[in-house]
């Protein structure tokens, strides 16, 4: 491991930390929002069409091939299509497969990290471009202690808009980072933060201790030229297997867990924020 366990007794009196991670293929395997595609097509949300586009988002996702227009074609894509879905529906969705869906591809590696900073007396933050009601019982479920992430407009028909509130993305992340820092009393020179995606170089250049976790090849090139350490993640288990005690929560435990963000779990899918415009070039 990367010996970050600290002598409570020594620092009492220094500012607080956090490990701030990125999500998709940094904690997990695949991209969160792009892995219930296919709970939505047997819920009937989206058609047999949209499933198979999705499938082929999630292979170049995992293949890090897209570049920027292409995550914006997909955002505009995906934004239209879940616009008019029933929010409550998508709760529900998913509330009954979260587990079956995200519990085996957590990485080994990545709880044991989340673990060791927890030891050491630091927060751990999930910063995520995916929707609030996926990223929070994600959060939950790993022991996060704070989660940032995208949040879409809900409708007064209880419905998907297609618009965003808040995007989580490139500055945007930073900025979050940052305005936490402010509020909690990190010290950001003693924090740590883990991504896969160069489109994450401002929040990583925003703590002392940037990791890059599987990185696209941008974010690589940055990293050796940076001399920022490179962690190899690729061992999924499912965390019953590694905490054999931890007993999974009920389905109105997750219905309520999933409920704290209400506007964006599925259409995290979507890459863009009416509120942010900016986004940096990778």
């Amino acid at each position: 491991m990367l010996g970050l366990v600290e002598n409570h007794s020594l620092h009492h009196s220094m500012p607080r930390t956090a490990a701030f991670f990125d999500l998709d293929k940094t904690v997990i395997a695949k991209s969160s929002t792009l892995t219930f595609s296919k709970s939505f097509y047997r819920g009937g949300l989206i058609n047999r069409r949209a499933a198979l586009r999705t499938a082929y988002a999630q292979f170049v996702f995992l293949a890090g091939g897209a570049d920027h227009d292409q995550m914006e074609r997909m955002r505009q894509y995906l934004s239209a299509m879940c616009r008019g879905w029933n929010v409550r529906q998508v709760r529900e969705i998913v509330a009954e497969t979260l587990h079956d869906l995200i519990d085996p591809i957590i990485y080994d590696e990545a709880a044991s990290l989340i673990e060791e900073h927890h030891t050491a007396g630091r927060d751990v933050v999930i910063v995520s471009t995916s929707g609030a009601e996926v990223v929070e019982p994600i959060g939950e479920l790993l022991g996060a202690d704070r989660v940032v992430a995208t949040r879409m407009v809900v409708g007064d028909d209880g419905c998907f808009t297609g618009e965003v509130e808040y995007y989580a993305y490139g500055p945007t992340k930073a900025e979050a980072v940052k305005e936490l820092a402010a509020s909690e009393g990190y010290d950001l020179a003693r924090c740590y933060a883990y991504s896969d995606s160069a489109t994450d170089l401002p929040m990583l250049s925003s703590v002392g201790h940037p990791y890059a976790v599987n990185p696209d090849r941008a974010l690589r090139r940055e990293a050796l030229a940076r001399e920022w350490p490179i962690l190899d993640f690729h061992k999924p288990v499912r965390l019953k297997k590694r905490l054999p005690h931890l007993s999974a929560p009920s389905r109105p435990a997750l219905v309520a867990a999933a409920a704290l963000g209400a506007a964006a779990a599925t259409a995290g899918l979507v890459w863009y924020a009416s509120r942010r415009r900016a986004l940096p070039s990778t």
